[in-house]
């Protein structure tokens, strides 16, 4: 919540929260918390007890009024004695109904990192983010159009995301897929413990190695690299290259073979180059 906060912040929203795990905040550095010694699951102390959570909640909202730097208060209060062990949980469900596409994974995906991203590049001052047109806050939009080809398999049309994108399709695939590598890049630079991958270790993280999960952008280049194999097109074969590092694709290099070429004059060549 403390990294989310910076990124509400940002956009010019005073924000206060309350902490349950004080290392965690003091590592996010959050703009206003205020510490509780409550356990997990019960930011406002004991159930039940009404005055004593607004209690708790008036304490936070004042930190809005103090704190002139960002602040980490203490709670001076222990909660009144906890209901019995087993209790405590929420016991009202929400049950939410999965949206397995591949552009609403990778937008909850982009939405967890963005405000990691944003840290870097306040940090840094800048950004290489762009390279398809899009300017940073639109990175959202870049998500959809990326997963919007992974989706739907259409490798010729430019997604309509209200943006001007700086090349045609589908070159535009990689430049797309640069964009997000950078903003992945930047958040990772920024979460506690990290510091800034090289191109291995963002492959790593990407694609999943050494028994790790990959991310949605991974399992989303890869599925494009499919739609762009089917394609069969010079460009799109190279563009399958440039996007998928070495070893990732069926095991192998992604750039095109010669069977794969072998029907294609230098001709069709220098227009993938145009």
């Amino acid at each position: 919540m403390g990294a989310l906060a910076n990124f509400i912040e940002r956009a010019g929203v005073a924000t206060t929260s309350i902490s349950l795990v004080r290392e965690q905040s003091e590592a996010v550095v959050p703009p206003r918390a205020l510490w509780v010694p409550f356990a997990l699951g019960r930011p406002l102390g004991s159930a039940d007890d009404p005055e004593f959570q607004k209690d708790v909640m008036r304490a936070a909202f004042d930190i809005l009024v103090t704190a002139t730097a960002p602040t980490i208060a203490d709670y001076p209060i222990e909660a009144p004695e906890e209901s019995e062990p087993g209790e405590w949980a929420c016991p009202v469900s929400f049950p939410a109904t999965p949206d397995e596409s591949y552009t609403a994974r990778l937008q909850a995906e982009v939405t967890r990192l963005a405000p990691w991203s944003i840290e870097t590049r306040a940090a840094r001052g800048r950004t290489l983010f762009g390279a398809s047109g899009a300017t940073p806050d639109q990175v959202e939009a870049v998500a959809r159009a990326l997963g919007g080809i992974a989706d739907s398999g259409n490798v010729a049309d430019s997604p309509d995301e209200g943006i001007d994108w700086q090349f045609q399709m589908p070159l535009l695939v990689r430049h797309l897929a640069d964009d997000l590598r950078t903003f992945y890049h930047e958040a990772i630079a920024s979460q506690p413990g990290s510091g800034a991958p090289n191109h291995e270790a963002l492959t790593a993280r990407i694609f999943g190695e050494d028994g790790q999960e990959p991310t949605a952008l991974g399992e989303t280049l890869l599925e494009i690299a499919e739609h762009l194999t089917k394609d069969g097109q010079p460009t799109s074969l190279l563009v399958r290259g440039w996007m998928i590092p070495e070893g990732h694709f069926h095991g192998g290099s992604a750039f095109p073979t010669k069977e794969e070429m072998a029907g294609f004059s230098m001709q069709d060549m220098r227009r993938a180059f145009e």
